[in-house]
């Protein structure tokens, strides 16, 4: 009983860690169409969590289609496919204990 406990709250967490990421990737790739303050703190702080990660993407696979840079949409995807598999499995998991 306590495992799962533990197990859903760790389950719970995670999904909220995801969607938090989420949010700040989208909300990166909107600030990109405005063309804020580079030594804007924020923009700074938003640039510094989402970059290594694009760059991991742009890696990999080609991202710029007619000047469009489509890896914030790929770690979009890629997160909501981590977060509806791998979390459901272990909501699926907590729940047959």
């Amino acid at each position: 009983m306590v495992f799962a406990t533990f197990l859903n709250a760790i389950t719970e967490i995670l999904h909220i860690l995801i969607n938090a990421y989420m949010w700040i990737v989208i909300i990166a790739a909107l600030i990109t169409f405005v063309r804020p303050d580079p030594y804007n703190q924020i923009v700074q702080i938003l640039y510094r969590l989402t970059e290594p990660v694009f760059m991991q993407v742009r890696r990999v696979l080609p991202t710029i289609f007619s000047g469009v840079d489509f890896a914030p949409l790929i770690v979009i995807i890629f997160l909501k496919f981590i977060d509806l598999f791998f979390i459901g499995i272990l909501r699926n998991y907590v729940s047959s204990l």
